[in-house]
């Protein structure tokens, strides 16, 4: 198999595992609300769309990408994905695909959440990025960006909602002690 063909097994096993493990979550006690995360959602379906039939349809400013390149960026998404599943494994069932507060939720800032605050975003968004950049294409490359913008979006909506949720003094302290994306960097947004 080539690195072309193994991203999208990738891409497609990496999703398939995180919809058969959204069942392991406790029950939601609040939500931030549609309204909230519809901007966010929008640029992250709308991104998915472009980046990945840039391939076939919006290969606009295409240029070659080589198999040893593509190699490397397989193996840069590929330590995205497994950094998103060390991420929800520590949050375990405080994990949500929407933004919601848990019975008993708390700030978890151990494991990917002691190296930034949304963890599952950084991983994707690597994972992202390599993709994007394999695409050869600036449909891709625009497509990647949209995707992690709204990621970026959902995460400001999240730190928001938990605030108000587990109290602005603690998480504001987390926020001070951890990057939001990027890790080991000091940029707070």
């Amino acid at each position: 198999m080539n690195p072309y063909g193994l991203i999208r097994y990738e891409w497609f096993a990496w999703f398939a595992s995180w919809m058969l493990a959204a069942w392991w979550r406790s029950r939601a006690q609040a939500r931030a609300g549609i309204g909230r995360e519809g901007a966010s959602r929008i640029a992250i379906i709308g991104g998915a769309l472009l980046m990945f039939a840039s391939e076939r349809f919006a290969r606009v400013l295409a240029w070659p990408v080589s198999v040893p390149l593509a190699w490397a960026l397989d193996a840069v998404a590929l330590a995205g994905f497994l950094f998103t599943w060390w991420a929800r494994l520590t949050l375990g069932r405080l994990w949500s695909g929407n933004v919601t507060r848990k019975a008993d939720h708390h700030i978890v800032d151990t494991g990917p959440y002691a190296l930034v605050r949304h963890p599952i975003y950084t991983g994707l968004a690597l994972a992202l990025i390599a993709t994007a950049a394999m695409t050869g294409s600036f449909g891709g490359l625009l497509g990647g960006a949209l995707v992690i913008y709204g990621l970026y979006l959902k995460a400001r909506v999240e730190e928001q909602f938990l605030r108000e949720e587990l109290g602005a003094q603690g998480y504001d302290a987390y926020a001070r002690r951890v990057p939001m994306l990027v890790p080991f960097t000091r940029f707070s947004a």
